[in-house]
């Protein structure tokens, strides 16, 4: 007669373990939790189907997931789609929309709330916070930074957290805040990306491009006098050319404004001794400003 094995036990990790899988969690951007409870998507029945998202912007991706251009392409040439061919998505463009918002904003009130209500870009989707602007709008300094980070997520404002500690300090070294009410010693503060991505990864090009219109209306309408590109991404977008390290300290044109870029405070947190260049970059702003 065979008896069943005894159930053995659960296996047990210990300290050293358990920190490293939580680092590892969260080197993949598992670093929050967005639920109560832990859902098992495998649990959920087989037969539930996502829910389409209400208003125009999910009208506009349901049209866009249903127009086939393989159906097009094989009515014109008198046959079939040849097999295997991937059929290529059509609907509206969502550059053309983000410009069509952009432009029928007067002002950033208008701009902060049309941008707050486009629904093609999937970041808006897994963000906590829309994160807009800070600062005083009309001041002579713009900053455009990248995308939010995770503290910038959690309290909804750019530039938050050690990195934006940081930048606060390097603003004050050559009399510049965010908090000034003048605007020739104000700064205006925002990011190319109002939402955070995932893992706070690098936005990707068809995210910078979505985004780009709103960003040039939004230095339109705060009109500043010199424009400080902080990190990859705004020289990617206002520059179209990355490099930031071998872009840094050579004046520009971005928006049709003087543009400086410079590395990222959260950059310098990580590689201390590039803080001399970025002293030199402080510096060669506040020149430009002093009019040297």
């Amino acid at each position: 007669m065979q008896t069943e094995p005894a159930p053995q036990p659960a296996p047990q990790i210990d300290y050293h373990a358990a920190i490293a899988l939580m680092q590892w969690q969260i080197e993949m951007g598992v670093d929050e939790a967005m639920l109560d409870a832990p859902l098992n998507r495998y649990d959920l029945p087989e037969s539930l189907a996502p829910q389409p998202a209400g208003g125009a912007g999910g009208a506009v991706r349901a049209a866009s997931g249903t127009a086939l251009a393989g159906a097009s392409s094989g009515a014109s040439s008198g046959g079939a789609a040849a097999p295997g061919a991937m059929p290529l998505p059509q609907g509206p463009d969502p550059v053309a929309l983000a410009t069509a918002a952009a432009a029928a904003a007067p002002d950033l009130a208008a701009l902060a709330e049309a941008q707050r209500g486009f629904d093609l870009c999937d970041l808006k989707k897994g963000a906590r916070s829309f994160v807009f602007a800070e600062g005083l709008a009309g001041a002579r300094v713009m900053i455009l930074g990248e995308a939010p980070g995770r503290d910038e997520d959690i309290e909804g404002r750019p530039f938050v957290g050690p990195a934006g500690q940081l930048l606060d300090r390097m603003l004050a070294a050559i009399g510049l805040s965010r908090h000034a009410p003048a605007p020739e010693s104000a700064v205006y503060i925002a990011n190319v990306l109002p939402w955070r991505p995932p893992g706070n990864r690098d936005p990707n090009p068809d995210e910078i491009a979505m985004m780009l219109p709103f960003v040039a209306r939004h230095v339109a309408l705060a009109d500043p006098d010199l424009i400080v590109l902080m990190g990859n991404t705004p020289c990617a977008a206002a520059l179209g050319q990355r490099g930031v390290l071998r872009l840094r300290g050579h004046w520009a044109t971005a928006f049709g404004k003087p543009a400086l870029p410079m590395t990222h405070p959260a950059y310098l947190l990580r590689q201390p001794l590039a803080k001399r260049d970025a002293w030199a970059d402080l510096l060669a702003l506040r020149a430009r400003l002093d009019g040297q």
